[in-house]
Order: C-alpha cells, then structure tokens, then sequence
C-alpha cells in the first residue's frame, strides 16, 4: 500500500465528518476489527461449516465492504493493494472469511470499472456503500466446472425485461448475500463464449438449493449449488461485453485477492510453526529440533508467495486502466498463471509449516494445530483446476517467443 494523507469522503467511525488520515491506519483499524471477529469464530466456522456472520457483520460495520467503492459514490475509493491487505489479513484469521470477502470485492471491482456512467450500475454502487450489500458470484454451472468462458444458460429479452434460468453449481455464500452477479450466453442462439455480465440485487433473482456443501476445507464459504431463476429489468444487464470485463478485471482481481486470502492462510501456519519452535527451544536449553529445517523452508516459500502477488499486483495497478497493456500476452499469461503457482505455492509454504510442528501440527486439538489451515489451503489449486488453467494457457502461448536474455 502505498502511504499517502488522503481526505476520504466516505462514511467515518462514529460521525458523518470526513476523515483526514494515512489511508493505512484507516484501512489497518477497520480491518483489524473484523479480524478479531474472524479469529474468535473460525474453529466453529470451520467445524460447522457455517457462514462467518459475526466476521461480515463486523465488516459491514466497519464500511469495509463498500470500500472499493468510489468516493463520489458514498466509499472510501480504496485500491486494488487496500484491498489484498485486507484479504491477507482476514486469511491469517480465518480462511473462508477471507475468500468470502475476496470474492464479494472481486464483484464490486466489476460495477467500479465497468459501471461509470449507467444510472442502475451507479445506483447500485451507492447501495453498496451505504448499505454494505454483500454481493456473491455466480459463475460455475452445470457440467462446465470452473470454465466461466463458456455459458449455456443465455437471457432472454422482452422488451426492457430479462429472464434467465440457470444451474448455478456453486454459488458460494449465495443464502446468505444481498445480490449476486452471474454471466449468460447473451441470446438463445449466441455462442457459448459470447457471454453478458447481470449485476442483479434479492429482488430480481430467487434460488433454490440443488447442492450441499460438505468439503474438506473453505467450509465456511457456504459454496452450494442452486437453481438461479432471473427477472429483471433489462438494465441489470452490463453495457460493457463480459469478455473485456474478464480479461481486465475479473480475472486480475480475483487471482490477487485469492492469492493474498491464501498467503494470509499460510502466513497464520508459518507463525504456530515459529510459536511450536520456539518452545521447544526454551524447553531443550535453545536446541532446535530437527523438523526445524521445515520451518526455514515454510519461511523462504512464504517470502516467494508474498513477492509474486506484489510483484502481479504492482503490475497490474501500474496499467490499471490501460486496455491494451492489461490484454497483453504477457500480462495475461502472468496474471493467470499467479494463481497457478500462488495456489501450488501456499500449499507448500503449510506442508512445511506442519512438518515443523510434527504431531502436535497434525493434531487438532492443540494450540499448534495447522490441519483448518491445510484443509483450508487444498482448495486453492482445484478452484478453478490448475491443470484446465495451464492447457488453457499452453494453447495461447505456443506463438510467444521464449526470452533471448535474462533481462529481455
């Protein structure tokens, strides 16, 4: 985050008079009032497989979920780095909050950038802010897996109306948000990949369970599948073609929040690690024991995960609203392949961690248990599988160059 004395217009703690401070005390006391929340729920969260209310309800207070939201709109216009710190943060606490909170900003970033200028979009944003709506996504449908390029329910028009009828497979947290967005074939005879993006509010959409939830870990995201029925005025219907909002946006935003929602879970395994080594040093007159050399591992793997996401994020806040840089190869194949190695990476970094730990990592009732973090982390390369991303990615790059120089 970059420090920087800002006049933020958005809603204050305790008043209505605008604040004058660093953006990262801000953003810091806020969020670390929803992660205390997080933190004392998690175990239950994680054993129940329940959602994280009293860590949402927390954030609601705190305004953090309209925080993405321009200034001008009611919110505090935080940044793509604002809001991965928020999202690590709420990964060292509890995993599912921390994806729940990635997810539902990573729909926000959509109506911010793509919403400027429509009366309903507009509208919605200043909802959000003032209201701190909760928005789910739903993406994954029917057979298709984790292929959000491809629909086959499309929306029907009549007149300024919209219907569409969907098999939304997961709709994590659905039950539980105040709107959704979801992406559709534009017309019945419209190709698979010719898609729209519906930012819709509980008034224009019912659900009906399909699906349970039962999962080794993530539990908390509450990710069941539904029967999505749409009715709605034809304005819910993004102007902007879902393929540009893809590329520049949704895929950029959700591989960086995810990315630092893991690292986050990670981080919490690295520090029971060092917590565990550290008594046992005290206990053997400073002798480490020999799993310690895991513990070093987990460090060196934790340090090249952060780098990678700050080093993507960088990158993409650097062109943020630069078209042809963001659908460059370079910059798509990287963005896309970060959560490919952030995923693989942070399963690493907790297998270290627990192995630095021995049985009482493996254990789950001690005060150096690591199994929510790893059941949790598990999840990351088969959301959206790594090996549907890497043949996709192999495809569109076999006509890029391989490097002549190191520095090229």
């Amino acid at each position: 985050m970059n420090v920087q004395e800002t006049k933020l217009q958005g809603p204050a703690l305790g008043d209505d008079e605008p604040l004058l401070l660093d953006r990262n005390s801000l953003f810091a006391q806020r969020t670390a009032a929803v992660v205390a929340q997080a933190a004392l729920e998690a175990d239950e969260v994680d054993r129940d497989a329940r959602f994280p209310k009293a860590a949402m309800d927390a954030a609601r207070e705190q305004k953090l979920l309209g925080m993405q939201i321009p200034v001008e709109f009611g919110g505090f216009g935080a940044s793509i780095h604002d809001i991965a710190d928020v999202c690590y943060a709420l990964g060292r606490a509890c995993a599912s909050s921390a994806m729940i909170f990635a997810m539902h900003q990573t729909k926000v970033a959509c109506l911010v950038r793509h919403g400027h200028g429509d009366p309903y979009m507009e509208a919605l944003m200043r909802r959000i802010a003032s209201e701190q709506l909760l928005m789910a996504s739903s993406t994954t449908e029917g057979q298709n897996g984790g292929n959000i390029r491809a629909s086959a329910a499309a929306i029907s028009r009549d007149g300024d109306h919209v219907t569409l009828l969907r098999d939304a497979t997961v709709i994590s947290y659905g039950a539980e948000a105040d709107g959704l967005v979801t992406i559709a074939r534009r017309a019945d005879g419209a190709a698979a990949s010719d898609q729209v993006l519906l930012a819709l509010t509980k008034d224009d959409y019912t659900i009906k369970p399909t699906l349970g939830w039962e999962t080794l870990g993530m539990r908390g995201t509450c990710s069941t599948g539904f029967e999505l029925k749409v009715s709605c005025p034809s304005d819910r219907v993004f102007n902007e073609s879902y393929d540009r909002i893809h590329s520049q946006t949704m895929i950029p935003f959700a591989h960086l929040t995810w990315s630092s929602a893991w690292a986050g879970a990670a981080a919490a395994a690295v520090q029971r690690a060092q917590r565990f080594l550290r008594k046992a040093a005290r206990g053997t007159g400073g002798q480490m024991p020999p799993a310690a050399a895991h513990y070093t591992a987990a460090r060196m793997a934790l340090a090249r995960l952060r780098a990678m996401i700050v080093t993507n994020m960088d990158a993409f806040a650097a062109h943020e609203y630069d078209e042809r840089a963001l659908t460059s190869l370079d910059f798509q194949s990287s963005i896309t392949l970060l959560k490919v190695q952030a995923s693989e990476l942070a399963v690493e970094t907790v297998m270290h961690a627990m192995r630095a730990c021995g049985l009482s990592g493996y254990r789950n009732d001690g005060e150096f248990s690591i199994g929510r973090h790893l059941r949790d982390v598990l999840s990351a390369p088969i959301m959206i599988n790594n090996d549907r991303i890497l043949t996709n990615i192999a495809t569109s790059n076999l006509m890029s160059a391989i490097p002549n120089s190191l520095c090229e």
